[in-house]
């Protein structure tokens, strides 16, 4: 689309901004749909007799203003789902608060009060299955061992006591489960209960962290089930 000549020459005698001009002056800088429309406008009052404005350069300017103006309100629509989203995420964490939630770790807590708890999965089935307790110095406090076979997800319990029958200090220990599985004995990956203390609400750049009882916090996505507490 050509713009007469004289229409140019004309704003510049009388000093009069151009629409272009005047969505420069904006606060924003930039062309709004008023902007574009009102500019389209005096493109068709002041083109050029000889040269008319084409039809489809016309069609094809005003389809993709709209389409960019789409994609803007689409933006717009996105991130204020993301906020309803991040907000319903914070309000589902928080009542986790003082729950036990199950983790893929093999670190557990242990603060002299309830029984450690974790999940071993055997799968179609194991014999003699033996549950490794170690300090964080990698000494041996205690061995379990799961009577008869087992298949599955198995859940197993450590009331906090060593070999000796006495309590095990405060602290985080390690749990290595291995067992016969056909003729050969395998490690096998434990699953351990934690204890949420408190929750750290995230935006659109941090996720929601669940913080656990002596062992600081992770994402919220890692949580594998929820357990809730037992009564005393």
């Amino acid at each position: 689309m050509q713009v007469n000549q004289d229409y140019l020459n004309g704003l510049k005698w009388t000093g009069e901004a151009s629409p272009a001009e005047k969505a420069e002056q904006n606060n924003n800088a930039k062309l709004e749909q008023e902007d574009f429309f009102s500019l389209l406008t005096q493109q068709l009052a002041y083109q050029d007799p000889f040269k008319p404005a084409d039809n489809a350069q016309m069609v094809s300017q005003m389809t993709s203003f709209a389409t960019s103006e789409g994609i803007n309100q689409m933006s717009a629509q996105l991130a204020g789902l993301n906020e309803v989203m991040t907000s319903n995420q914070a309000l589902q964490a928080s009542s986790l608060v003082g729950q036990d939630v199950l983790l893929p770790s093999d670190l557990a807590y242990w603060d002299q009060g309830d029984a450690v708890n974790g999940v071993i999965a055997v799968g179609e089935g194991a014999q003699n299955v033996k549950v490794r307790i170690e300090d964080e110095s990698g000494q041996l406090v205690r061995e379990i061992t799961l009577d008869g076979p087992q298949r599955g997800n198995t859940p197993f319990s450590w009331d906090g006591l060593n070999e000796q029958g006495e309590p095990a200090p405060v602290g985080k220990y390690q749990f290595k489960v291995n067992a016969l599985i056909g003729n050969e004995r395998q490690d096998l990956n434990p699953l351990m209960f934690a204890r949420v203390n408190s929750v750290t609400l995230g935006s659109g750049d941090s996720p929601t962290l669940v913080n656990l009882s002596g062992l600081g916090g992770i994402p919220l996505s890692q949580v594998l089930e929820i357990a809730g507490r037992k009564a005393a």
